[in-house]
């Protein structure tokens, strides 16, 4: 049953959904797309067909946000699998390498040789992006050329590691049989980090392989999934929370409560004296009714836009999607 397009509110607004394990991002972007009725439909970091959790898309101009949204720290929850490493370091992935039932057995019976390496990659490291990737090597992704039988080294990065906690390491078998040992892990870190590279790390240090069998995005910056709706959902025409474009840049930064004047001067572009702050990297410039203004620098005590936002007719404050019967999609350009 196809239901009409969502009526967005003007400013439009930021979802967040929990994605169902076998969604690509693409085809979160393209349902929200059709259900929203808008082309302007952006994310903020893709997720795994095989992982769950939270995607944070933009809708309208609140896309406008999405880049200062991509650099935030994320946290998931994920299961690393010890014994057996696979070529895309996910379950997902033909397996290349098997460890010794004896290697595996000792490393169960030492669980502090886990608990150590775990330590080793936590922090400020260097780390190798699995070459099942979406990065681009002489013009090509990576994984398209593992696909086509390359061998494809991706160059170290620096990533931040700023948590990484593990459970009681456990026995576990795969399906043929093959010893293994299963760790229930979380991790929060910077933007950038591959947790798939981090399972293929931690099983290499060990001298076992590695790679993941479950992961699961639970944050992004202050984002929680326990606050997401669903792709499902969102198709089915049923009411999905939609954030105001000012209430996610004023969880991000400082606030910049404006005059009606200030207001109007920054909207048409002018450098606005704000009296009583010198210099601010980047703050939140919200109307007198709330709205978000724009996203400014303060520097000798005027502002200099950043991220503008149009000035609507009105503004909606429900921030719930509500369905308008005959909506029509409209003609911009996607994010």
């Amino acid at each position: 049953m196809s239901h009409p397009p969502i009526s967005l509110p003007p400013q439009g607004g930021i979802l967040l959904l929990d994605k169902s394990e076998g969604w690509t991002s693409h085809d979160a972007v393209a349902k929200s797309r059709r259900a929203l009725g808008t082309r302007k439909v952006g994310h903020a970091g893709t997720l795994d067909p095989m992982a769950t959790g939270l995607l944070v898309l933009g809708a309208g101009p609140a896309t406008r946000l999405l880049t200062h949204l991509v650099g935030l720290d994320k946290t998931y929850t994920t299961t690393i699998r010890l014994g057996t490493a696979t070529v895309t370091d996910d379950r997902e992935g033909d397996r290349i390498s098997a460890a010794a039932p004896a290697d595996v057995a000792a490393v169960l019976a030492d669980p502090a040789r886990i608990a150590a390496a775990v330590a080793v990659l936590t922090g400020a490291i260097e780390q190798a992006p699995s070459a099942v990737s979406a990065i681009k090597v002489d013009g090509q992704r990576a994984y398209d050329r593992v696909r086509a039988g390359e061998t494809v080294e991706l160059k170290r990065r620096p990533v931040t590691i700023h948590e990484f906690t593990i459970g009681a390491p456990r026995a576990a078998t795969e399906a043929d049989g093959t010893a293994v040992i299963d760790v229930d892990a979380t991790v929060r870190c910077s933007t950038g980090t591959y947790i798939r590279a981090l399972a293929r790390d931690l099983g290499a240090a060990l001298g076992l392989g590695g790679h993941l069998t479950a992961l699961r995005r639970t944050e992004v910056g202050p984002f929680s999934v326990a606050d997401a709706g669903t792709i499902e959902q969102l198709v089915a025409g049923e009411r999905v929370r939609l954030l105001e474009p000012a209430a996610v840049a004023l969880a991000l930064f400082p606030g910049l409560a404006l005059t009606a004047e200030q207001t109007t001067d920054l909207g048409h572009g002018k450098r606005v004296a704000v009296p009583g702050v010198e210099n601010a990297k980047l703050v939140a410039a919200t109307a007198p009714d709330g709205r978000l203004v724009g996203l400014v620098e303060v520097s000798g005590g005027r502002t200099r836009v950043v991220t503008n936002f149009p000035t609507p007719d009105a503004v909606s404050g429900s921030g719930t999607l509500a369905r308008t019967p005959g909506a029509a999609p409209t003609e911009e350009a996607g994010a």
